[in-house]
């Protein structure tokens, strides 16, 4: 096979530009123009492709094939369908990547059905390809004109080698995506003396825009976002100032035991993580699950859940899934076993923890558990003790679900002051305050659910907290309700009857009953009420209770 580059690059021989400026045949008006991937534009000409195909018949048919009259009047035709493809979709001119002229030759090969040519033509190409990976031609390609500005303040011409190599990378395995596209569209919004940080941000902004037209763009946006990740962790570590995704094969296991050193240094992570076999572990890393994310996904674990400090993350994708399985095989017997298989079912998505385990593994304050459920009592003391518990779960990212059927009703009897009370309102605003106050560590916000049982004499106000309308200090906006409906509410409503809320202070059983007995004694309570031996109760329509619950949740969900 010739290793002429001509005969994979149809303009390979055009002219360059000279001193940082393009020749004017390269930019006059109605001229087809050629970004070669070095980033210089040169003109369109026929006679680069014809070399080109000539070179892939002859691979193919032999040299003695040149003289061939049959091969000069394809190599003419297939070069005249491959010019009037893009004269007739640009016909005033137009810029053109020197990637969608192969695609073009290439497509016009299987259309004469030349596929032996097209399949040593692919191959050859695929072959270039490989070997700009490798540090072959696309290394340090400086572009002519445009120069970039580093961390350090130097100034360099953007390398349009690494800037292909990562876009090639991104777009790997993945159909309908097109990397020529993203890198023009991408130094169409860059200038002379861009910043280097801004270079990646204009890359990745390039191709979200794309994912409307195309899903996979999703997963090229998190592919070239992960070059920013990789710079930023890498660098932080000391292991390298940047890194492409198949060089990571090697970066990853020398990363690993830098970031645990980092971590325990700053106080992040548990001492203990250092008496791993963290060779063994970097050895099990996998960088191609790297390439699984999407872009919003990937977002979501920089902004939320990687390590970091003062803002910087050092925590790369595959050591954060290795960290938090870590953190949960520290007590097993073969823990660097245990460890790499609670990695590879978390990094390849076939299982994924809860957000507090997430956050929280591996670290010096191991939090791993996702929801905590708790009553309040019935007192004051008892009250505030549990907004205290609230809070401090929500720092170390719990899920909170507090039980308030036991709290009095408004306008129960309060003994100890001989006054009456306010109900249950007024402290879940003290707790909806709270959940925005304590936001889980500062990561994301509070969640927390108030539960009242539907015979409670505060069911009414309870379900209109998250309304829009009404007095904002009987409102509760970031905070959910559920409400607690037994099956005699459900008979009630079938049936058209009443029903009779209560203060729990006056029926204090009634809570922790259930089924048959919770009826049996649910009545009982209400016969009560003829007798007058409970003063504080209410009887409303069943059904009218039902039509305001199914209204609130058309309202605030």
């Amino acid at each position: 096979m010739h290793t002429d580059t001509s005969r994979e690059n149809p303009q390979a021989q055009a002219p360059q530009a000279t001193d940082g400026n393009l020749e004017l045949s390269a930019t006059a008006p109605g001229q087809l123009r050629v970004i070669k991937r070095n980033g210089t534009v040169v003109p369109y000409t026929d006679d680069k492709i014809t070399v080109a195909i000539t070179k892939a018949f002859l691979a193919v048919e032999g040299g003695t094939a040149a003289a061939s009259s049959r091969i000069h009047e394809t190599v003419a035709r297939l070069t005249e369908q491959v010019s009037a493809t893009f004269k007739r979709r640009m016909p005033s001119g137009g810029t053109i990547h020197i990637e969608e002229i192969q695609d073009q030759v290439e497509l016009a090969l299987m259309r004469a059905g030349e596929q032996k040519v097209a399949r040593d033509y692919v191959i050859y190409r695929e072959s270039r390809s490989q070997e700009r990976k490798r540090g072959g031609s696309e290394v340090a390609e400086p572009h002519p004109s445009l120069r970039v500005t580093h961390l350090d303040g130097s100034v360099a011409p953007l390398d349009m080698g690494r800037l292909n190599t990562i876009v090639t990378e991104a777009c790997e395995g993945l159909a309908e995506v097109d990397g020529a596209l993203i890198q023009k569209e991408t130094l169409k919004n860059l200038y002379d003396g861009v910043a280097q940080s801004d270079v990646s941000t204009a890359l990745v902004m390039t191709a979200r825009t794309l994912v409307e037209r195309e899903p996979n763009y999703s997963y090229v946006t998190a592919r070239l976002l992960m070059d920013n990740i990789r710079a930023e962790g890498l660098g932080f570590l000391g292991v390298a100032t940047s890194a492409t995704h198949h060089e990571m094969v090697d970066f990853y296991a020398k990363a690993l035991p830098a970031y645990i050193d980092k971590g325990i240094e700053l106080e992040l992570l548990n001492p203990v993580l250092k008496t791993f076999d963290l060779e063994k572990l970097g050895r099990a890393i996998d960088h191609e699950r790297d390439q699984q994310f999407t872009y919003l996904g990937l977002q979501t674990l920089y902004d939320r859940y990687f390590i970091h400090k003062d803002g910087t993350r050092f925590e790369l994708p595959q050591i954060f899934f290795m960290r938090v399985a870590m953190g949960l095989a520290i007590e097993e017997k073969q823990k660097e076993d245990r460890a790499i298989e609670f990695y590879n079912l978390l990094s390849s998505f076939d299982y994924m923890a809860s957000t507090p385990t997430l956050f929280n593994a591996g670290t010096l304050r191991p939090q791993l558990s996702s929801c905590y459920l708790t009553t309040v009592p019935d007192d004051l003391g008892g009250i505030y003790d549990a907004i205290r518990d609230n809070a401090l779960l929500s720092k170390f990212a719990g899920g909170l679900g507090n039980d308030w059927t036991p709290v009095r009703a408004l306008g129960a009897y309060i003994k100890g002051t001989n006054g009456k009370s306010q109900g249950v309102v007024p402290f879940l605003k003290v707790v909806n305050d709270t959940a925005v106050a304590v936001n889980q560590g500062g990561k994301r916000k509070g969640a927390v659910c108030a539960y009242l049982e539907t015979w409670h004499m505060d069911i009414e106000e309870f379900i209109e907290l998250r309304k829009n309308t009404g007095d904002d200090r009987r409102r509760t906006h970031d905070m959910n309700t559920a409400n607690w409906i037994p099956d005699l509410f459900m008979k009630r409503v079938f049936d058209d009857g009443s029903w009779t809320l209560f203060s729990p202070s006056e029926v204090p059983d009634l809570h922790d009953l259930t089924g048959k007995a919770f009826e049996e004694r649910y009545e009982y309570y209400e016969a009560l009420t003829q007798y007058g031996k409970i003063k504080l109760f209410k009887t409303i329509q069943a059904k009218d209770l039902w039509r305001k619950m199914l209204s609130m949740l058309f309202e605030t969900g």
